[in-house]
């Protein structure tokens, strides 16, 4: 092995996803859908040489271990062919699995802050207990089918130890877990596609939990199920169709999801409760889809008992490859792991001749300029109520824009949330837009005690700035902050610092750069297509701005919404 080994991990289940681990703490990692151009795209054969190789120098040299990660799909059964694709493109010394749950808690713990911590991976359903690679007490009856949809941590540096686990034996007919509950909630509401589950969360605020009389979930210790008046509620397909067809009621929808969101908020905290009691620990660590849920994650951190709370930005299964990595170095090589998620910029490095070209070939209609100013000239625009896309530097490796592929606009504007969701993302009218905020002024403007680099946590507005910013501030009074520091986000800080120097505010829009549909754009040839193919108004492709000859309109001035139909 060497001094310095390389690991990879690939993710081979839903939101495919690679990483490598150069040392003991350079990491790469990127979800297969940025490439492929299909959101929450599965890892299949083939992805290696078609997607990982081209993007990805470092996989062309010597490679101390693989470890790939699988779940409860039947990838697992293709493991030779797998197997074979590996010793055909890689130069690989060795091979091994890592089981579902292990390789969300790696990515959770080891990238962390903590010396200690519980661990909490929650997620809809992950590995058969026949393919588990850790060690858990299980009753004597328990047989090699049953799947896990929680499991429970005490974790140090160098030792982690599963303390319980809630399994389920696959049967739809009898879901169990909150995994499962949030996932059929959010398939009645919209039946197609994977990744939903943000909608749900952000329509709730829009309804009654109480409209239809749900009951609370059933949590016994660290298991959780499911009543059956939620299960004859959810098999209610044509009464939830409104965002299917438009027949049916929003309210009865948002009324749904609001009454969803609550009993899954108020499980998990009686979840993380039995966490804290069994462990006594002070920190907590949180992954798996789950962890996605900013309004739950926002009462973990003000509601537990646990002093100090880190949830990966890729909490989900596109950072599970860089979890079997970790998993890789740190129990089959016995190295440890340095690397910290300090920032989530894990994509492939810049090739400045990808921004050149870009400029080169822009489409008709475009145009370029070299600005002497370039933060002056974004502010400018910003100050006149465009929108402008920030394509720089490595991408984000999870599936929230953090300022390497975002969109930027002025949150004070009235009308801009609407012309972000249906003239730009061409997406529900109901959907928040998240603020960037200088850390030093995040606390005077949200009801925040702590950093949120990662915009994994919800938490109010406070009362005196909500009207000031319509454009960020939901209908319930929340907001999905970004905290924004010089060390991992120059730019940005430059940014905000002439944006509060021209207009007295700290906050501003921050969203995906993407068009409807997409994912977040890789590449300046999509950033530049996105800008094409939108209502987007500018680019920002360091050291260049594009703009439009033929602009579009402009929101508050020569565009308004069209008239809600709910």
């Amino acid at each position: 092995m060497n001094e310095q080994p390389t690991v990879v991990g690939i993710n081979r289940t839903q939101d495919g996803s690679i990483a490598v681990l150069s040392g003991r703490s350079l990491a790469y990692s990127v979800q297969k859908e940025r490439f492929s151009r299909r959101k929450h795209h599965w890892g299949r054969l083939g992805d290696l040489p078609k997607h990982y190789l081209p993007h990805l120098p470092q996989l062309s040299g010597p490679i101390d271990l693989v470890v790939e990660g699988f779940s409860s799909d039947a990838e697992l059964e293709n493991l030779e062919a797998y197997r074979s694709e590996l010793a055909e493109n890689l130069d690989v010394a060795r091979a091994a699995l890592v089981s579902h749950h292990l390789s969300h808690l790696y990515s959770a713990f080891y990238p962390s802050p903590f010396d200690r911590a519980a661990g909490l991976v929650i997620d809809a359903q992950g590995s058969r207990v026949a393919d588990f690679t850790e060690r858990v007490r299980l009753p004597a009856a328990t047989t090699g089918d049953r799947l896990e949809v929680s499991s429970f941590y005490r974790c140090e540096r160098g030792r982690v130890e599963c303390i319980a686990k809630q399994l389920w034996h696959g049967d739809w007919l009898e879901p169990v877990g909150l995994g499962c509950f949030y996932m059929l909630l959010t398939r009645r509401l919209w039946p197609t596609g994977d990744g939903n589950e943000g909608k749900v969360m952000g329509l709730a605020p829009f309804g009654d939990p109480d409209a239809d009389g749900l009951p609370e979930l059933e949590v016994r210790g660290h298991e959780v199920f499911i009543p059956d008046a939620w299960l004859r509620q959810l098999e209610q397909a044509d009464r939830y169709r409104y965002f299917i067809d438009g027949t049916g009621s929003f309210a009865d929808c948002a009324n749904l999801a609001a009454a969803g969101q609550r009993a899954f908020e108020n499980a998990v905290l009686q979840l993380v409760a039995w966490l804290h009691e069994q462990t006594g620990e002070e920190n907590l660590v949180f992954a798996g889809g789950t962890a996605l849920n900013c309004t739950a994650n926002g009462r973990i951190i003000r509601e537990s008992a646990f002093r100090r709370v880190f949830i990966p930005p890729s909490p989900h299964d596109g950072g599970t490859a860089l979890g079997c990595a970790i998993y890789g170095l740190v129990d089959l090589l016995g190295q440890p792991c340095e690397f910290r998620w300090e920032n989530d910029f894990l994509g492939p490095d810049p090739d400045p001749a990808q921004v050149e070209a870009a400029v080169r070939h822009l489409p008709d209609g475009l145009s370029v300029q070299r600005p002497d100013d370039l933060v002056a000239a974004m502010v400018d625009l910003l100050a006149d109520a465009r929108t402008v896309g920030l394509c720089q530097g490595r991408s984000e490796s999870g599936p929230r824009a953090l300022g390497n592929r975002s969109i930027i606009a002025d949150p004070r504007v009235p009308e801009m949330r609407d012309y972000i969701n249906f003239e730009v993302k061409g997406r529900e009218w109901f959907r928040p837009l998240a603020p960037l905020v200088l850390a030093d002024q995040a606390e005077r403007i949200f009801a925040v005690d702590r950093p949120a680099p990662f915009m994994q946590y919800a938490a109010d507005v406070r009362p005196e700035y909500r009207a000031q910013l319509p454009g960020i501030t939901h209908i319930d009074n929340s907001a999905r902050l970004q905290t924004v520091e010089p060390v991992n986000t120059p730019f940005l800080h430059q940014l905000l610092t002439a944006w509060q120097d021209r207009t007295g505010s700290p906050v501003l829009i921050n969203t995906s750069l993407n068009g409807p549909g997409d994912p977040l754009v890789e590449t300046p040839e999509q950033a530049v297509e996105t800008l094409y193919r939108t209502g987007l108004h500018a680019l920002v492709l360091p050291p260049y701005l594009i703009t439009k000859r033929d602009e579009p309109p402009v929101p508050g001035r020569t565009w308004s919404p069209p008239m809600e139909t709910y």
